[in-house]
């Protein structure tokens, strides 16, 4: 580039020498960005380690216009606003207190978006998922509904939409029987963990939620958000005097791998259960 700027002037000269040269010949950022040496890949790594998210389909015009608003001030780095996505403190290789800590960030975060609750200095949104993520939501009160939603926007407005306008609280089970994580042979990390879902101070019912996370290739220890099947019961839906247990996973850590295989796991199931609902929030 820098012998392109300076029409031959500058050959072989010192890479802080040779940075000079390139801002002093060009006529603009702009000018400089669309120069073909300057690749899409680039200002692509630029944007993602300044932590602006950016669709990885954006062409270079787009991404270059986005690099021009950063510049200005009118984008905002989530990377700036400490975590807006989980990072791991502790061991890689530690599947299980990855899915421990993402589990204690993940609903901490998503309560505080209850209108009564306890606010984050971190943001709620599609930046904590990948673009393509997938969400299953199955819930039972008086009878079974199924909804499926595709795309981060869609996924995050539905989690939030459980919070922020139904009004319900999440309680996980973090203990060894409330949380199951494993890794699938692509590296993708399952988290499985149950608990109570409350509004106000009536415990309404259980869930049991899988995660499937997948690190960032550019961000190296962040994780973000691909899968989610989300599974409430309620407690209309359980017939005149059936009791159920704290909530706990019912299969074992390596059984997520047959769920990611696309089999379908037994859960949730109150009539194998033995004590009262009354008692969960003990």
């Amino acid at each position: 580039i820098c012998v392109s700027l300076s029409v031959r002037i500058c050959w072989e000269v010192p890479i802080k020498k040779a940075i000079q040269a390139i801002l002093v010949y060009s006529q603009s950022a702009e000018e400089l960005l669309k120069r073909r040496k300057v690749y899409r890949e680039i200002i692509f790594k630029y944007l993602s380690v300044q932590g602006i998210a950016v669709p990885p389909s954006s062409e270079k015009h787009q991404l270059i216009a986005c690099v021009r608003q950063y510049w200005g001030g009118k984008l905002t780095s989530y990377v700036s606003e400490n975590l807006n996505d989980f990072e791991l403190q502790k061991s890689q290789d530690d599947v299980h207190n990855l899915g421990g800590e993402f589990c204690q960030w993940f609903f901490e975060l998503l309560n505080s978006q209850h209108p009564l609750g306890v606010k984050s200095e971190e943001t709620w949104g599609p930046q904590h998922f990948w673009e393509n993520a997938k969400m299953k939501f199955c819930y039972n009160t008086v009878e079974k509904n199924v909804e499926e939603y595709d795309g981060a926007e869609m996924v995050s407005l539905r989690l939030l939409s459980l919070v922020k306008e139904e009004y319900l609280l999440f309680n996980p089970n973090l203990t060894a029987d409330g949380l199951k994580c494993a890794m699938s042979r692509h590296g993708l990390v399952l988290v499985a963990v149950a608990g109570t879902v409350h509004r106000g101070n009536v415990c309404l019912g259980i869930f049991e939620q899988i995660f499937g996370l997948i690190r960032c290739p550019i961000r190296g220890n962040t994780w973000k958000i691909k899968i989610v099947d989300l599974k409430i019961v309620g407690q209309n839906a359980l017939e005149p005097g059936m009791q159920i247990e704290k909530p706990s996973i019912k299969y074992e850590s390596n059984q997520l791998q047959e769920w990611y295989d696309g089999k379908e796991l037994a859960v949730l199931e109150p009539h194998k259960c033995g004590t009262t609902l009354s008692k969960l929030s003990d």
